[in-house]
């Protein structure tokens, strides 16, 4: 019996932590899509902004970019396909390995990320603060 309970609270827990999940990234997609984002979207340009290491500027590589966004490599792949043609992001060979690809951050890329940090980091601070007090 008292494995059965201990197994429930585990259960609850983690659908606490799905469900707040779900909740923040529905409240990250409606702050930014008026600028033309979503959440994932922004999650890239946060990583790439962040840095990375490449003599031409911050870079990563798609593997890189899908272990740091907790992205399946096909999903990535097409995110980072429509904010290349948004000009946010440009795609390069790997200098150190021709078969792998570089993702850069764009001037543009970085001038709408700077854009709305605010809003995604209000968002996490609200969303946060609400599950602390719950």
């Amino acid at each position: 019996m008292a494995h059965e309970k201990a197994e429930r609270v585990i259960v609850e827990e983690w659908r606490k932590i799905l469900a707040l999940h779900a909740r923040t990234m529905c409240e990250l997609d409606r702050a930014l899509h008026g600028h033309g984002i979503g959440a994932s979207d922004f999650e890239v340009l946060d990583v790439l902004a962040e840095g990375g290491a490449a003599d031409d500027g911050p870079s990563y590589r798609v593997q890189e970019l899908a272990d740091r966004v907790h992205l399946s490599q096909s999903a990535l792949s097409r995110l980072i396909g429509r904010l290349e043609r948004d000009g946010l992001v440009f795609r390069g060979m790997c200098s150190e390995d021709r078969r792998g690809v570089r993702v850069v951050l764009t001037e543009a890329g970085r001038a709408r990320h700077a854009e709305v940090l605010p809003l995604q980091r209000a968002v996490l601070a609200r969303t946060l603060a609400e599950r602390r007090s719950s």
